[in-house]
């Protein structure tokens, strides 16, 4: 799962389902379900016919042209939904190293959940977790930035490196999860939950020992990390009656009914689907900080400056002229910090359209050979439609119906809806065969960015039921957990009911502005 060029899934009751046969290969045992297997996703809805190759070319070529509507969402919450992500897939088996795993560990540990294990890995007293860890075996490592021009080294503004002995060894981010540091956005998002766990463990009172300070910080950290999503991300990005119906009211077609601690497991409607609605967020260029602003800081640039998917701009460590400066990609007047006012960067509408530069992928972000500017390999909309070929994913028509069937009151999209959408992607490049296979047969991914794009930017109907029930059961499922626990209530924000992505960074950067924008 390292790279978005990741081909494979387990799925519950189904096998391994891999590109390379077109489908399924039954390299693996479903007796293996019971014991330690590969990360596990499951099938919410039903199966559903696919489009051909030169269709799901044509279609990707179309979502990759660019344009699209201007959003309203802050820039930083796309990135923060792509840590997210990386968080509920996380297979935390990759880190632990003990000797005495229990299988219902392992099995728990290849699960999603809202725990924050892309940060913590398998803890503090694990082995294979404690290079993450500074020598108190309770706060994380950071690391120090390079030096560039008038911008000196900046300790705690990148993330930890330096292991082995190559230069690529030595960039490599010392966490749990190497996918968070493919781009230099996602990277910053890391360090900033790094910064916000250490401060909160050190803001803790009372005298105890190092493993019950970690241990407390790190509920603190997880249940205001959730409170969060719940009530700060989840109402940006889906239908605010949904989200609320969902969390209220509970889960109506995923995972209906079960133990509320038992293992859950990761729909593919969500992972190859809906979730990957941040695609179309993403911006060609951003105003960045002091350094790069306005239009300066172009996506290549947030690539080539992390490890994953670059070279960190050849060095070793971040150059310090390009610390993020979180006032351009959150708006803190939401907080009542005037002082800290910004022209924030906005995210691209949800819709149906990627940014041009997603046309042609840097091959380290999804681990593929290097390919020509036009190469459907290197095209992301192409690879998702791909991705849903391969595990046989419902179309959007299907969902409705099934989600109809659950007691959903979704409706489906018109022929006319999906074929002209709302300043979208247009489909007059495909032939009129092509045209009308879409029409009839909508990839999920396609149909629920459609949804949003006749909403307003929002997911809506199918999409944001499959994402409010998914994140519900991640919450539910994780060891620490508000969905469970839901007479908790933030401490670390300005009321008992408030706890927003700007309150987590106030927090973490000691609400002062030379550590929030530190090149100004």
């Amino acid at each position: 799962m390292e790279h978005h060029g990741s081909e494979s899934y387990f799925v519950l009751g189904e096998g391994l389902l891999t590109e390379s046969v077109g489908g399924r290969e039954p390299t693996l045992a479903r007796t293996l379900e019971t014991s330690a297997p590969p990360f596990r996703f499951s099938r919410m809805g039903p199966k559903g016919a696919q489009l051909t190759d030169a269709t799901r070319r044509r279609l990707g070529f179309a979502m990759t042209e660019g344009g699209g509507g201007a959003g309203t969402i802050p820039a930083g919450y796309t990135y923060l939904g792509q840590f997210v992500d990386h968080d509920l897939t996380f297979d935390k088996t990759a880190v632990m190293l003990g000797e005495s795993v229990a299988p219902s560990q392992l099995l728990q540990a290849r699960s999603p959940s809202l725990d924050l294990d892309s940060l913590y890995g398998a803890g503090p007293g694990d082995p294979g977790s404690a290079k993450f860890y500074k020598p108190d075996g309770i706060r994380l490592k950071t690391g120090t930035t390079e030096a560039i021009g008038p911008d000196k080294a900046k300790k705690d503004f990148d993330l930890p490196r330096g292991a082995g002995s190559t230069r690529k060894q030595k960039r490599r981010a010392i966490i749990p999860d190497p996918r968070n540091d493919e781009n230099l956005a996602v990277a910053q998002t890391h360090l900033a939950l790094i910064r916000f766990h250490n401060r909160v463990a050190q803001s803790l009172p009372g005298p105890l020992t190092p493993a019950q300070r970690f241990a407390k910080a790190r509920e603190l950290v997880v249940k205001h990390y959730q409170w969060m999503l719940r009530t700060d991300y989840l109402p940006r990005i889906c239908a605010r009656a949904v989200v609320r119906d969902v969390f209220k009211n509970g889960r109506k077609a995923f995972e209906v009914g079960v133990p509320p601690t038992s293992v859950p497991t990761m729909p593919i409607e969500f992972s190859v689907a809906a979730f990957r609605l941040g695609h179309s967020m993403i911006r060609g260029t951003y105003d960045w900080n002091a350094r790069f602003p306005d239009k300066d800081g172009f996506l290549f640039f947030l690539f080539d400056f992390s490890a994953v998917s670059g070279t960190l701009g050849g060095g070793l460590h971040l150059p310090s002229n390009w610390i993020a400066d979180w006032r351009r990609l959150y708006d803190f007047k939401e907080a009542g910090r005037n002082d800290l006012a910004h022209r924030v960067n906005k995210a691209m509408r949800i819709d149906t359209t990627l940014a041009r530069p997603l046309h042609s992928l840097p091959t380290g972000s999804f681990g593929g050979p290097e390919v020509d500017f036009d190469d459907p390999r290197a095209d992301l909309a192409f690879r998702n439609l791909t991705r849903a070929k391969m595990v046989k994913l419902a179309t959007g028509q299907k969902m409705a119906s099934f989600l109809r069937s659950k007691g959903v009151d979704v409706k489906t999209l018109t022929a006319a809806q999906i074929r002209e959408g709302k300043g979208g992607a247009q489909l007059d490049s495909l032939t009129s065969a092509q045209r009308k296979s879409v029409v009839q047969a909508t990839p999920l991914w396609f149909y629920v960015l459609r949804e949003a794009e006749l909403g307003g930017g929002k997911l809506r109907g199918v999409g944001a039921r499959i994402v409010a029930e998914t994140f519900h059961r991640a919450m539910e499922g994780s060891e620490h957990s508000i969905v469970r626990d839901n007479a908790w209530r933030p401490t670390l924000g300005p009321d008992s009911k408030t706890f927003r992505m700007v309150d987590l960074l106030l927090f973490a950067f000691e609400g002062k502005k030379n550590l929030l924008a530190p090149l100004t």
